[in-house]
């Protein structure tokens, strides 16, 4: 009989070994021979050699998976044991097989997040050698859930230390008039669809904790004045809601180890009459900047609901009728 570490390595801890160590006690069931006991961010090992072998094996694999899906399942254990889990597939829903480039991340509970569409895909391989991505679209087109995904893979991978997302905050045609509670409170109704692509990507705890340590921040765009963005990868989202003035201002906040991605729709500006879209301008003066590009989608690039697609058309070729 011997004692042996083993060490978690590349996942969380917490991810691996479950809620209230739910995930050590399942392998304590299916080991029954050795003795397993949770210390931090190792494992306490105690048994014949060979069997420990076989575990520490097994207990790799799921290492490797937890690094992919985040925290795991009894269920995402079995997989790995019956050799049925494979990092290129869905193991929380059982899918087809997927290539692995086309996969961004893999977020909450296994949930396989990657490009659906052609120019989502070159959002995706333009960020590859980029440092400012301007992704422009109709709604529904996934720019915003895009972009997310991949500041999150990067906060994953350590090539940055936080993810900051920001939108204008312009009333959409409504008057919201005064909105009560803390400043928190007034501006989340604004910025809720960041925080539903975030809910499919990271547990709820580890977001709040997250948000609570600002590795992650969500804030309105008017706070970025003054500041200096670095080791980031930034998201401005609802672009074409930012003046000229505003949207310099935002650019010129790129620290030397940033990321930034600019989402907006030219076709829903809610800007008042007599200000202009400052996503218009970029768009005709930043054109042959070198690091900085521009993915342009479209209705065919819709993943919404199937009428989505169709609404989007009406609209545009009543614009062109009207011109």
């Amino acid at each position: 009989m011997i004692n042996k570490e083993i060490l978690i390595e590349g996942a969380e801890p917490s991810d691996v070994l479950g809620i209230n160590n739910k995930n050590v006690k399942f392998l304590q069931q299916l080991f029954p021979k050795i003795k397993i006991v949770s210390r931090g961010h190792h494992l306490l090992v105690n048994g014949e050699i060979r069997e420990i072998e076989s575990f520490e094996n097994q207990f790799s694999a799921i290492c490797r998976l937890s690094e992919k899906v985040g925290l795991l399942a009894t269920s995402h254990i079995e997989q790995v044991l019956s050799g049925a889990a494979s990092f290129g597939t869905d193991i929380s829903l059982g899918q087809e097989q997927t290539s692995e480039n086309d996969v961004i991340l893999y977020g909450h509970n296994g949930k396989v997040i990657r490009a659906k569409t052609a120019n989502q895909k070159k959002m995706v391989d333009l960020m590859k050698c980029n440092d400012i991505l301007f992704a422009i679209g109709p709604a529904g087109t996934g720019k915003t859930y895009t972009a997310v995904a991949l500041a999150v893979r990067a906060l994953k991978n350590k090539e940055i230390k936080r993810i900051i997302l920001a939108r204008p905050a312009v009333e959409a045609g409504e008057n919201l008039g005064f909105l009560p509670g803390d400043l928190k409170e007034k501006i989340d109704p604004y910025l809720r669809p960041l925080y539903d692509a975030l809910d499919d990507m990271i547990p709820a705890e580890k977001l709040k904790q997250y948000i609570e340590a600002r590795v992650i921040e969500i804030a309105p765009m008017a706070f970025m004045r003054g500041r200096t963005l670095d080791n980031a990868f930034v998201i401005l989202d609802e672009a074409q809601n930012a003046t000229d003035l505003q949207l310099k201002m935002f650019l010129t906040r790129m620290g030397p180890h940033a990321k930034f991605i600019i989402t907006g729709d030219l076709t829903q500006i809610d800007l008042p009459k007599k200000s202009h879209s400052g996503l218009l301008k970029a768009v005709d003066v930043l054109n042959n900047i070198e690091g900085l590009q521009f993915a342009y989608l479209s209705y065919e690039d819709v993943v919404r609901h199937r009428l989505v697609k169709d609404i989007i058309k009406a609209y545009d070729q009543s614009q062109k009728n009207a011109d």
